[in-house]
């Protein structure tokens, strides 16, 4: 990291099922690699440091989304010691980029290319839906505006895996749908911002930021002290963002490079 300015932390174990398995691996990767990251730029003067995380970090139930949990408070317990070193450490949160690796619409896609039914884990199950330009903004957001220590997360759309279905069905045809039950550690909803984070959220149009906690080891801000109010009234969630039906997700998939690509693939057959 000799002589680099800026460092966009990209890199995680981020398959549910392989965490499951090897937990340690995602903890190595997610959580050690981090905080390597992160005193690496602060040793050799690195301006700014950007993790970027996960929904599943937000009330984590797997092995995966606790990983990244922890790599967050790494961001977190040392930003404060690096902002007087000269650098910034912040973290964005995002849901599921759309057509990326390990998305399940270019699965459904190599279904329907092969005559087989489109499989779905739960027809109910909601998620953030973003394309990859939407991610980037948000990064160079946090990027641009951070404070030490400060989460960003973006205001997404979201819908539900059937209606997802439905709409690359509608796109590409339809060979039916088989339900096939959830994977280990799945969620029926993904949250991005917990109902503790959004009593201090700040509200910036389309993101929210969450300052890192002020508090310090004074025990006594613990025990004598306190505070009056310790969660807002509710989370965001993709079950209470903005849901898109079937004709929304339509155009939301239109605007993705792979999609554009596999119609003019069908095109030219």
């Amino acid at each position: 990291m000799y002589g680099v300015n800026y460092i966009f932390h990209a890199a995680a174990l981020k398959e549910v099922p392989s965490c499951e398995f090897f937990p340690m691996q995602a903890v190595k990767t997610n959580v050690e690699g981090t905080d390597n990251v992160v005193h690496s730029a602060i040793y050799y003067g690195v301006q700014s440091v950007v993790l970027l995380s996960t929904d599943k970090a937000a009330y984590p139930i797997n092995a995966m989304g606790i990983s990244k949990a922890l790599a967050e408070r790494v961001i977190y317990s040392n930003a404060r010691v690096a902002a007087e070193r000269g650098t910034i450490l912040s973290c964005t949160r995002y849901g599921n980029v759309m057509c990326s690796r390990g998305s399940v619409i270019p699965l459904f896609r190599e279904q329907i290319r092969n005559g087989h039914e489109i499989t779905i884990t739960d027809p109910s199950m909601t998620r953030f839906m973003m394309n990859l330009d939407e991610a980037v903004a948000l990064v160079m957001f946090a990027f641009q505006h951070a404070n030490p220590g400060d989460l960003f997360v973006q205001k997404a759309d979201a819908c539900t895996i059937e209606d997802l279905a439905r709409a690359v069905q509608k796109l590409f045809g339809d060979t039916g749908t088989q339900i096939i039950g959830t994977r280990h550690g799945e969620k029926l909803y993904e949250t991005l911002v917990t109902r503790e984070e959004m009593l201090r959220a700040e509200d910036m149009g389309e993101y929210y930021r969450i300052a890192a906690d002020s508090r310090d080891l004074n025990y006594d801000k613990f025990f004598i002290e306190g505070t009056v109010k310790t969660e807002a009234d509710e989370s965001y969630t993709s079950h209470n963002t903005n849901k898109l039906d079937v004709d929304g997700m339509v155009k939301k998939l239109l605007i993705t490079e792979y999609i554009q690509e596999e119609l003019k693939n069908m095109e030219n057959v």
